[in-house]
């Protein structure tokens, strides 16, 4: 059986796709019971939620600030990709991958 994911965004693909691999009973159950598309729609509003906070807070608790935007545009990049990369994995650690 084919699911259909393409309005559950990205988080929520991945974890569909790391319930097919080691949770397969898991998604059997909401597939017989309708509620897969909808659980990792949820998933997905989660896990971007959760990014957006982290995101935000690491960048407050790092002092990358819109001063540092305007002074040195160069280094608020990268601060900020460091930033998000970190804010993701520990998203797909805690959320995705659980």
């Amino acid at each position: 059986m084919k699911d259909n994911l393409k309005d559950v965004g990205i988080w929520g693909q991945r974890h569909y796709l790391y319930l097919k691999e080691c949770k397969p009973s898991v998604i059997g159950v909401m597939r017989l019971n309708g509620s897969l598309n909808a659980y990792l729609q949820q998933v997905n509003e989660q896990a971007d939620e959760m990014c957006y906070r982290l995101v935000k807070q690491m960048a407050k608790d790092e002092g990358v600030t819109e001063e540092l935007k305007r002074r040195d545009q160069l280094a608020w990049v990268g601060a900020m990709n460091s930033i998000r990369e970190r804010a993701e994995e520990t998203v797909l650690n805690d959320l995705i991958y659980a």
